[in-house]
């Protein structure tokens, strides 16, 4: 088994991966590996979430530091404690860190409007920083969606994300004679079909508690080619691809789910999967593993994993991610960028994966050969990841109060799961939410 984490040196670091560079960074003219020990000397503060991507890097981090000569100071703290340290720091202007971790999809528009993140765009174009190696176009859709900011310019490095797909029990399709369906129709089709309460069967299941079961909702929405939230901060909550989106969830989790699916987060659905009981269940592909776990699975070997089927207008795979930037007020930013730069390194990246600690942003990882047989999961595993990155797209809409949106369309999807009225609950919960978008975006 090929593990890029054994052996790791300065060479391998600096010769890499120029197997993957893009055909647009072939155009370009050949440039020699950045100089590593440029800012030999120089010392960084790291703050990250404490996460198994944390642990990636806190294990490899003697070698940045023989690579670079640049000493680290790495803090990992736990997420809620962590995203409340960087806003309050960043916000003073004088943060203790020089980089940091951000959650794009709770923080991406706070970092921004508040200016916190240095344009990394300089560095990149710096043939003294930056390795030829790492192309930006390798980075999926959404990983570059999330890393940019509206006037264009690149704040972050995207670490790890998570794409969303659908799990399914081949065993049960089997048993009904169906195939994986291709399209929205035919994946409701499917978890009708597939359902047998006598059983204890059910089709699909999916989040059902208020706040976590939006993403479950925009998942949908992007099928019907609806964005909440428009690019000019227009609400698209109660259009009519809107309505279609919440009524394909309603009666999904009303005809095919198991009782008591207005209570379950993705605990609840992966337990109910693992023990063979549900045909279809849509959520992160990071939550596999454990379906390939003998000790805890009744499903081994019988699991297929899916890109999200094709909804009326597009095929898309709703993403969440992290990204690694440098704060715009550190007085060492080169120093902090080489840092980034290493921790999205294509080394770093194969070892998030082959450890089943993360899935990396960056296409070509997923599909080295050589990566891919360090994978502890199956070949369709990964096969659904790397077509989950050619549709992948933001799972929520990029604005500050993300916690507000999520709670209040997450209890208008919860009362429709008891028989409300999608397009009531949906014009009820835009009217709710739209002054406190207006008021986020005028302060």
């Amino acid at each position: 088994m090929t593990r890029f984490s054994d052996g790791w040196t300065r060479r391998s670091v600096l010769a890499g991966t120029t197997a993957m560079v893009s055909a647009a960074a072939l155009a370009r003219p050949a440039r020699a590996a950045p100089d590593w020990r440029k800012f030999e000397g120089a010392s960084i503060e790291v703050n990250l979430v404490k996460s198994p991507r944390g642990e990636v890097l806190q294990r490899h981090l003697k070698e940045f530091e023989d690579l670079t000569g640049i000493t680290v100071g790495l803090e990992q703290i736990p997420e809620q404690q962590q995203r409340q340290k960087a806003v309050v720091e960043l916000s003073s202007g004088r943060p203790s860190f020089d980089v940091v971790h951000l959650s794009y999809h709770v923080q991406k528009r706070l970092f921004e409007k508040g200016n916190w993140l240095a344009d990394l765009g300089p560095y990149l174009a710096d043939p003294s920083l930056a390795d030829p190696a790492l192309d930006t176009s390798d980075f999926s859709a959404a990983g570059l969606a999330y890393a940019t900011a509206p006037d264009g310019k690149l704040h972050s490095l995207p670490l790890s994300v998570d794409y969303w797909i659908v799990y399914w029990n081949k065993e049960l399709f089997e048993k009904k004679g169906l195939a994986y369906p291709a399209t929205f129709d035919e994946l409701v089709a499917a978890a009708e079909k597939l359902t047998d309460p006598d059983a204890g069967i059910y089709g699909f299941t999916a989040r059902g508690m208020k706040n976590a079961n939006v993403p479950v909702w925009t998942s949908f929405l992007l099928g019907y080619g609806v964005e909440p939230v428009t690019a000019d901060g227009r609400l698209q909550t109660a259009s009519p691809g809107a309505i279609e989106a919440a009524r394909l969830y309603q009666r999904l989790l009303t005809r095919s789910a198991p009782p008591g699916v207005a209570g379950f987060n993705w605990n609840e659905c992966q337990s109910a999967f693992l023990q063979g009981r549900i045909g279809m269940w849509l959520d992160g592909v990071g939550f596999a593993p454990p379906l390939e776990d003998p000790k805890k699975s009744r499903v081994v070997g019988k699991v297929g994993y899916g890109i999200v089927p094709k909804g009326p207008v597009a095929q898309a795979s709703a993403t969440f991610g992290d990204g690694i930037g440098v704060a715009a007020a550190s007085r060492n930013k080169e120093a902090a960028f080489l840092f980034c730069q290493w921790a999205v390194s294509k080394t770093l990246q194969a070892d998030l994966l082959q450890t089943g600690s993360g899935v990396p942003f960056r296409k070509s990882v997923i599909d080295d050969p050589e990566v891919r047989k360090g994978v502890k999961m199956p070949a369709e595993w990964i096969d659904a990841v790397a077509g989950s990155a050619k549709v992948s797209r933001l799972g929520l809409p990029v604005v500050v109060p993300v916690t507000e949106f999520r709670d209040i369309f997450g209890i208008a999807l919860t009362n429709m799961i008891g028989g409300a009225d999608p397009a009531t609950e949906l014009e009820r919960a835009t009217e709710q939410f739209q002054p406190i978008l207006a008021k986020s975006e005028a302060g």
